[in-house]
């Protein structure tokens, strides 16, 4: 289903519906209570991923803001094939707005994630991929990219509400100084800012989208490093 309608925000049941699911995950429940997860939670979503959109296209031009499914909504099944927890949804909505030429999910970009208590935003690229990886490595060690990418991770420390995320390895990897200033970032396998927010009366209002493009903005400058990088790949 689609909507037209401007964002006035989400409805409470897009809360209630995931609070239910969390205890009734299952696909009787779920097939039982589609219509639920259709008009409360994809109809103002879809309106929310087009107002949000063109706000964001303000700091960045490139942004896209695609309201289907496996586009910037995330999928609500999960791969259970590898994993040991075979519950079949996930609890939250996601959402994602990206930036660049490469297949969305190796783009920096904007993300939206909203469960029952907290919702929580993200700006950056959650894993590299393996050419993306060498080409972020050189970047951290290069003589301009790397006091760039300092520049802009300081920025946004700065507000001790945010957080840098994506530190994976425990050793440098081979063939790159552990002495160097930069050391730190060569850990990470993907780089990304983010803040997490309790569930608010902004979450229900037209307020929600102002909101998040006042946290995104702030954390522009990590995106614009992410994005720079994947232009010289």
């Amino acid at each position: 289903m689609t909507s037209s309608l401007p964002f006035t925000g989400f409805p409470k049941q897009s809360v209630t519906f995931f609070r239910k699911l969390a205890h009734n995950n299952n696909k009787m429940w779920f097939d039982q209570n589609k219509e639920m997860y259709e008009q409360q939670v994809l109809v103002p979503a879809r309106d929310f991923i087009m107002a949000l959109g063109l706000k964001l296209k303000k700091i960045a031009p490139g942004v896209q803001a695609d309201p289907r499914v496996n586009k910037s909504i995330f999928r609500l099944n999960r791969d259970i094939r590898f994993s040991h927890d075979k519950t079949p949804y996930k609890t939250h909505l996601g959402i994602w707005f990206w930036e660049g030429s490469r297949p969305r999910m190796e783009c920096s970009g904007f993300y939206f994630h909203l469960e029952p208590e907290r919702f929580m935003l993200g700006v950056g690229l959650y894993a590299f991929p393996k050419d993306l990886l060498d080409a972020y490595r050189q970047s951290v060690v290069h003589p301009l990219h790397g006091p760039a990418l300092t520049k802009a991770v300081s920025a946004i420390k700065k507000n001790r509400d945010y957080y840098i995320g994506g530190q994976h390895f425990k050793k440098t990897p081979h063939g790159y100084d552990p002495s160097h200033k930069n050391s730190e970032f060569l850990l990470y396998d993907g780089l990304y800012a983010g803040v997490e927010l309790p569930v608010s009366s902004d979450l229900f209002s037209e307020a929600l989208v102002e909101l998040c493009f006042d946290h995104y903005k702030n954390m522009l400058s990590l995106h614009r490093w992410l994005l720079a990088l994947t232009k010289r790949v």
